[in-house]
Protein backbone atom coordinates (compact mmCIF):
# COMPACT_ATOMS: atom_id res chain seq x y z
CA UNK A 1 0.00 0.00 0.00
CA UNK A 2 1.42 3.40 -1.21
CA UNK A 3 1.96 6.02 1.82
CA UNK A 4 -0.68 9.10 1.57
CA UNK A 5 2.56 11.04 1.72
CA UNK A 6 5.59 10.62 -0.70
CA UNK A 7 8.67 9.74 2.30
CA UNK A 8 11.51 7.59 2.40
CA UNK A 9 11.22 6.46 5.40
CA UNK A 10 10.34 9.07 7.85
CA UNK A 11 12.20 11.70 5.94
CA UNK A 12 9.75 13.58 3.47
CA UNK A 13 11.40 14.09 0.03
CA UNK A 14 13.79 17.08 -0.86
CA UNK A 15 11.71 19.85 -2.74
CA UNK A 16 13.33 19.69 -5.73
CA UNK A 17 13.46 15.76 -5.96
CA UNK A 18 9.75 15.86 -5.33
CA UNK A 19 8.66 18.56 -8.41
CA UNK A 20 10.67 16.70 -10.34
CA UNK A 21 8.67 13.36 -9.76
CA UNK A 22 5.80 15.24 -10.23
CA UNK A 23 6.81 16.98 -13.19
CA UNK A 24 7.63 13.43 -14.91
CA UNK A 25 4.29 11.65 -13.68
CA UNK A 26 2.89 14.68 -15.65
CA UNK A 27 4.50 14.66 -18.57
CA UNK A 28 4.26 10.33 -18.76
CA UNK A 29 0.52 11.44 -18.61
CA UNK A 30 0.71 14.01 -21.14
CA UNK A 31 3.18 11.70 -23.72
CA UNK A 32 0.59 8.68 -23.43
CA UNK A 33 -2.61 11.06 -23.90
CA UNK A 34 -0.50 12.71 -26.97
CA UNK A 35 -0.17 9.35 -28.38
CA UNK A 36 -3.89 8.47 -27.65
CA UNK A 37 -4.61 11.01 -29.74
CA UNK A 38 -2.03 10.22 -32.49
CA UNK A 39 1.15 12.49 -31.62
CA UNK A 40 3.17 9.31 -30.72
CA UNK A 41 6.05 10.67 -31.58
CA UNK A 42 6.46 14.25 -30.11
CA UNK A 43 10.12 14.71 -28.98
CA UNK A 44 10.77 16.53 -25.34
CA UNK A 45 11.04 20.05 -26.46
CA UNK A 46 8.64 19.91 -29.57
CA UNK A 47 6.08 21.90 -27.15
CA UNK A 48 8.54 24.84 -26.64
CA UNK A 49 8.89 25.02 -29.85
CA UNK A 50 5.13 25.12 -30.37
CA UNK A 51 4.50 27.72 -27.76
CA UNK A 52 7.03 29.97 -29.40
CA UNK A 53 5.63 29.54 -32.81
CA UNK A 54 2.15 29.85 -32.23
CA UNK A 55 2.18 33.58 -31.92
CA UNK A 56 4.50 33.30 -35.29
CA UNK A 57 6.80 32.21 -37.42
CA UNK A 58 10.88 32.55 -36.38
CA UNK A 59 14.13 32.06 -37.70
CA UNK A 60 16.68 29.61 -36.54
CA UNK A 61 18.18 32.11 -34.67
CA UNK A 62 15.86 32.70 -32.82
CA UNK A 63 14.25 29.46 -31.87
CA UNK A 64 17.88 28.80 -30.53
CA UNK A 65 17.94 31.65 -27.95
CA UNK A 66 14.24 30.91 -26.54
CA UNK A 67 15.51 27.50 -26.01
CA UNK A 68 18.93 28.75 -24.89
CA UNK A 69 20.69 26.04 -27.15
CA UNK A 70 23.03 26.68 -30.14
CA UNK A 71 21.83 26.96 -33.31
CA UNK A 72 23.04 23.77 -34.99
CA UNK A 73 21.44 22.00 -31.36
CA UNK A 74 17.93 24.25 -32.71
CA UNK A 75 18.53 22.99 -36.76
CA UNK A 76 18.29 19.28 -35.40
CA UNK A 77 15.24 19.67 -33.08
CA UNK A 78 13.73 21.69 -35.92
CA UNK A 79 14.84 19.40 -38.78
CA UNK A 80 13.10 16.26 -36.14
CA UNK A 81 10.01 18.17 -36.24
CA UNK A 82 9.64 19.46 -39.96
CA UNK A 83 10.36 15.83 -40.83
CA UNK A 84 7.27 14.71 -38.43
CA UNK A 85 5.31 16.72 -40.14
CA UNK A 86 5.15 19.94 -37.02
CA UNK A 87 7.24 22.52 -38.91
CA UNK A 88 7.21 24.25 -42.00
CA UNK A 89 10.38 26.06 -43.66
CA UNK A 90 8.71 29.20 -45.02
CA UNK A 91 10.27 31.99 -47.22
CA UNK A 92 11.76 35.79 -45.16
CA UNK A 93 9.66 38.23 -47.10
CA UNK A 94 13.10 40.20 -46.55
CA UNK A 95 15.91 38.46 -46.75
CA UNK A 96 16.18 35.10 -49.09
CA UNK A 97 18.96 33.67 -46.92
CA UNK A 98 17.07 32.90 -44.29
CA UNK A 99 13.82 30.72 -43.91
CA UNK A 100 11.03 31.37 -41.41
CA UNK A 101 9.94 28.32 -39.22
CA UNK A 102 5.81 28.24 -38.69
CA UNK A 103 3.64 25.38 -37.22
CA UNK A 104 1.76 22.96 -39.71
CA UNK A 105 -1.95 22.26 -39.04
CA UNK A 106 -0.70 19.41 -37.58
CA UNK A 107 1.33 20.55 -34.89
CA UNK A 108 -1.75 22.88 -34.22
CA UNK A 109 -3.71 20.12 -33.32
CA UNK A 110 -0.80 18.43 -31.50
CA UNK A 111 -1.10 21.69 -29.39
CA UNK A 112 -4.77 21.68 -28.87
CA UNK A 113 -4.60 17.96 -27.37
CA UNK A 114 -1.93 19.09 -24.95
CA UNK A 115 -3.78 22.08 -24.14
CA UNK A 116 -7.01 19.88 -23.11
CA UNK A 117 -4.54 17.20 -20.87
CA UNK A 118 -3.23 20.26 -19.16
CA UNK A 119 -6.90 21.55 -18.46
CA UNK A 120 -7.93 18.16 -17.80
CA UNK A 121 -5.16 17.57 -15.19
CA UNK A 122 -5.41 20.99 -13.49
CA UNK A 123 -9.05 19.73 -12.99
CA UNK A 124 -8.40 16.59 -11.87
CA UNK A 125 -5.86 17.97 -9.63
CA UNK A 126 -8.65 20.59 -7.90
CA UNK A 127 -11.30 17.41 -7.81
CA UNK A 128 -8.59 15.74 -5.48
CA UNK A 129 -7.00 18.49 -3.37
CA UNK A 130 -10.42 21.03 -3.54
CA UNK A 131 -10.35 24.13 -5.49
CA UNK A 132 -8.51 26.32 -2.88
CA UNK A 133 -5.12 24.10 -2.76
CA UNK A 134 -5.39 23.55 -6.52
CA UNK A 135 -5.25 27.31 -6.98
CA UNK A 136 -2.58 27.11 -3.82
CA UNK A 137 -0.10 24.96 -5.96
CA UNK A 138 -0.78 26.98 -9.10
CA UNK A 139 0.38 30.22 -7.25
CA UNK A 140 3.29 28.34 -5.66
CA UNK A 141 4.54 27.32 -9.05
CA UNK A 142 4.13 30.40 -10.28
CA UNK A 143 6.32 32.05 -7.75
CA UNK A 144 8.92 29.85 -8.12
CA UNK A 145 8.82 30.73 -11.66
CA UNK A 146 8.76 34.09 -11.08
CA UNK A 147 11.46 34.04 -8.46
CA UNK A 148 14.10 32.38 -11.22
CA UNK A 149 17.11 34.21 -11.62
CA UNK A 150 17.23 35.81 -15.20
CA UNK A 151 17.94 33.66 -17.37
CA UNK A 152 16.73 30.30 -16.01
CA UNK A 153 13.17 30.15 -17.15
CA UNK A 154 12.83 30.32 -20.88
CA UNK A 155 10.42 30.98 -22.87
CA UNK A 156 8.69 32.71 -19.94
CA UNK A 157 6.45 34.64 -22.04
CA UNK A 158 5.73 32.10 -24.69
Amino acid sequence: MAPDHPHEGDVPIDFGVLLNLAFGSFKAGLHAELARAGFDDVGPSFGYVFRLLASRPHNLSEVAGALAITAPGALKIVNDMVDKGYVERQAHAVDARQKLLALTPRARRAMKAARQFHAQFEAALARQLGAGDARAARRALEAIVAAAPAGAVHLRAV
